[in-house]
């Protein structure tokens, strides 16, 4: 039985990925424009070897914090990951040069927040396409971060440390049985919404 999270995938057109282990990372964006707060979600799940449906679901942010939103890295704006499907974007790396996380591999889609204010632009932000280090990482390394701050640019961000050592153990299965090659999806929670409505 589909969760509405693959019925929106299939609506879409996305993939999804059916072998043992091999994941699906689904990052859900909130309906708040509110920054700074790990109000997102990424769900992870996968068959396992009897084909049974194994779904994590893990606190985190899919957007900037206030500090990169006032402080841009880049002149045309603070990167905010578009919506979509990314195949084979992601793979096990170091995250800055300090430790294991998903980084970027291939071209991401953002949109660039150029007005320098608290408030995240969904609708306005500039289309740019390119390598941006939008990385799939965590915040703090002890407990749970409650506020995103200096922690995202732009990346993926997981609240928990103990939720991301587990997520990072997935990972590692994945690579050995199908190599360093993760996709990332990226949808909104009005969507899924939408598809619980309907059950």
């Amino acid at each position: 039985m589909n969760t509405p999270i693959q019925a929106v995938l299939q609506k879409k057109g996305y993939r999804i990925f059916l072998r043992p282990f091999e994941l699906n990372i689904v990052g859900v964006r909130s309906d708040s424009v509110k920054p700074n707060s790990f109000d997102d979600a990424i769900y992870v799940f996968f068959n396992n070897s009897e084909g049974k449906l194994i779904e994590h679901k893990f606190s985190a942010t899919t957007d900037p914090g206030t500090y990169w939103l006032k402080n841009p890295m880049n002149p045309q704006g603070t990167a905010i990951l578009k919506e979509g499907q990314y195949l084979n974007t992601y793979g096990l790396g170091l995250h800055r040069g300090k430790y294991m996380a998903l980084v970027q591999k291939r071209p991401v889609t953002v949109l660039r927040d150029y007005d320098r204010d608290a408030v995240l632009d969904f609708l306005n932000g500039r289309p740019d396409t390119g390598l941006f280090g939008i990385n799939i990482h965590r915040a703090s390394e002890n407990g749970t971060t409650r506020v995103v701050e200096h922690y995202s640019a732009g990346c993926q961000v997981f609240a928990n440390v103990t939720e991301y050592l587990l997520f990072m153990n997935l990972c590692e299965r994945h690579k050995q049985l199908y190599g360093n090659a993760f996709t990332y999806t990226l949808i909104d929670q009005r969507a899924i919404n939408r598809e619980s409505k309907k059950k």
